[in-house]
């Protein structure tokens, strides 16, 4: 490869006359003198066989080879000086800024952030909720937790996990409003965390996508519809890893034993240069384990547990919650080994 690669230092002194457009001003950047940037590009113009400057005038300008060429060269000094910062990092100490889905910030991570903390009491973490994919470009984010498809081939990219979705809703809501069949989800408001496409999918699941609809809100993303429910203003789709904690204390409940597979799943990703860094190993090899580690009540179990109560109480129409607060179950969700 190196037969391939232009010599560095002639690169170094084009891409500083490039970027502040004269070579007396590159000489001062890089302290050398006038004629030795002179001499680094002819010598790279040399071993390239074109021209990278247009002479005349008093600030140069790039010729069309010169052009394309400083992009790359920008690109690869950027990335090199990025990595170098970043080795000299201590493993376990310092800053890391980490981008998440605002539904699995709220009612996951943040809920295990002690956790973390313990065990690393030098990383200083600052996390924003975003499910942004432009954030994986910005050099002010380290780490992304997106929803999505995992295809963003320029970036490393590792599945966390997959997702089921199923109905949410508080016992309050359905205490006052039951809810015995599928079709009774018409006489409740029903919330999306998204356009309407998982609805769309799970009634067609339950064979009721012809179902008469009452009145409905729409969310910018499944944390807000999960509090919606939360607060007993209506019916949302919840899956086992947000939602799981809740279930688990009783303040949610799954009033149907049915999940359908989500369209997208949870991943982590970065830049290549920023997996490299110890810190940042840290916190993934944390996130990993700690969905390894998880064990999540089964949704499906507490659905069916509720429709044994409720057959049981013929003609009684109040609901029973079906997990008390701090219960835990024998059966649980088979730990997952791989998230989005």
């Amino acid at each position: 490869m190196s037969d391939r690669l232009p010599p560095l230092n002639p690169l170094r002194a084009f891409e500083a006359t490039a970027r502040r457009g004269s070579v007396s001003a590159a000489a001062r950047e890089l302290n050398v003198t006038h004629g030795a940037i002179s001499h680094q590009i002819r010598a790279l113009e040399e071993s390239l066989n074109a021209a990278l400057f247009e002479r005349g005038g008093k600030r140069l300008k790039l010729t069309a080879q010169g052009a394309l060429l400083l992009p790359a060269v920008t690109r690869a000094f950027g990335e090199i000086a990025a990595t170098t910062a970043l080795m000299k990092r201590p493993a376990t100490s310092g800053e890391l800024t980490v981008t998440c889905v605002p539904a699995l910030l709220s009612f996951w991570l943040i809920p295990r952030l002690n956790r973390f903390t313990e065990q690393y009491p030098d990383v200083r973490l600052t996390l924003i909720a975003s499910n942004d994919t432009g954030q994986l470009h910005s050099r002010e984010v380290d780490i992304c937790i997106l929803y999505g498809d995992g295809n963003w081939s320029d970036f490393w990219t590792r599945l966390w996990s997959h997702l089921r979705l199923f109905p949410i809703a508080s016992p309050t809501l359905v205490n006052s409003r039951p809810l015995r069949s599928v079709r009774d989800l018409a006489d409740h408001v029903l919330f999306h965390g998204d356009d309407g496409r998982e609805w769309n999918t799970w009634l067609a699941a339950a064979d009721a996508i012809d179902l008469s609809r009452g009145q409905q809100h729409f969310m910018s993303d499944a944390r807000l519809s999960t509090e919606a429910a939360l607060h007993g203003q209506g019916i949302a789709l919840g899956d086992t890893i947000t939602a799981g904690n809740l279930i688990a204390k009783g303040e949610l409940i799954v009033p149907f034993d049915l999940t359908v597979p989500a369209n997208d799943a949870f991943y982590v990703a970065c830049r290549h240069e920023v997996r490299a860094a110890p810190i940042a190993k840290v916190f993934i090899d944390w996130l990993f384990a700690s969905l390894e580690a998880d064990s999540l009540p089964e949704p499906q179990t507490s659905a069916r547990t509720l429709l044994r109560t409720r057959a049981g109480r013929a003609g009684q129409e109040e609901f029973q919650p079906v997990s008390a607060p701090g219960q835990r179950r024998a059966g649980l969700v088979q730990r997952r080994k791989s998230r989005a």
